[in-house]
């Protein structure tokens, strides 16, 4: 079987990064340092801890250079990085998942009114996922912001995936809950 490699198109930059280049670092963090930062925003819903964890992911991504294969873009690569610190950051505040029974699993989507008719302003919605207790705005930001699937989050988080699914339905109506909350639109 073949590896196929990306061709990210900056690759000239993290190659010279590689190469211990000092600007090439600070030209990476430029290019990434403003979505990896509301990457992390959108995990620890903390202004000061999203700049620490941005910190920590890039002094890591930079310690760590060498273990980049270019199989994905750096951005992914980062990413990654970024949302294992991110989560590593809630887990030290002591936070924990909402606890789960596992045999709620498998009451996932069903439990969600249709909200397709209901036009809400996106700052109104963060707002309100900025309200979800950690662990539901985790997994709801994790798959519907960052693109992960069940089994990832589960992988990440160290959880099951059907614990992933049952998280996100929970959050789905929580969000809902809190959108209706007659002083929340206010």
């Amino acid at each position: 079987m073949e590896t196929s490699t990306y061709q990210d198109v900056n690759q000239h930059v993290v190659e010279r990064c590689k190469g211990g280049d000092n600007r090439a670092q600070y030209e990476l963090y430029k290019l990434y340092s403003k979505a990896m930062f509301n990457v992390s925003m959108r995990i620890t819903n903390d202004y000061a801890e999203a700049e620490d964890v941005l910190q920590e992911a890039f002094i890591s991504a930079f310690k760590n250079l060498h273990n980049y294969k270019s199989e994905a873009s750096f951005g992914s690569w980062l990413k990654k990085i970024v949302v294992n610190a991110a989560i590593n950051a809630i887990r030290k505040r002591r936070s924990e998942l909402v606890p789960m029974d596992e045999r709620v699993a498998t009451e996932v989507a069903d439990e969600v009114t249709d909200d397709n008719d209901t036009e809400w302003q996106v700052e109104n919605i963060r707002r309100a996922i900025q309200k979800l207790p950690d662990g539901y705005r985790v997994v709801l930001s994790l798959y519907l912001l960052e693109g992960y699937d069940h089994a990832e989050i589960g992988e990440i988080l160290g959880v099951s995936e059907s614990t992933s699914k049952s998280q996100y339905s929970r959050a789905r109506k929580k969000l809902l809950d809190i959108m209706k909350e007659p002083h929340f639109a206010a």
